[in-house]
């Protein structure tokens, strides 16, 4: 009987062992890269000034052509016609007007 109660032991350590490796991995898979994400996207969104050239999260560019804490208004199009106020969480990517120069003297 003995034989039997070192071997469930063993064999309970071991799945205590797998389910800690396993929670590890999940961390460094999926909620380290999310935390990251989160953090650029903060980084991003605080940098953004009017002017900038931003992408939408529906797929739209625009420019920004006014901020307030949580709200952006945006213009869309060519015609200038097309301002439109949005929350800063809609913004996908941003680029500044300096990185535009820098893309088209290369």
């Amino acid at each position: 009987m003995s034989v039997l109660a070192a071997s469930a032991g063993s064999m309970s350590g071991f799945s205590l062992i797998w389910i800690v490796v396993m929670l590890v991995a999940l961390y460094f898979m999926m909620i380290r890269p999310q935390q990251k994400e989160t953090k650029r996207k903060n980084a991003m969104l605080s940098e953004i000034a009017v002017g900038d050239t931003i992408l939408t999260t529906s797929g739209f560019y625009g420019t920004i052509i006014d901020l307030t804490e949580d709200t952006i208004i945006v213009e869309f199009g060519s015609n200038k016609n097309c301002r439109i106020p949005m929350q800063k969480s809609a913004i996908a990517m941003v680029e500044k007007p300096e990185d535009a120069v820098e893309k088209e003297g290369k």
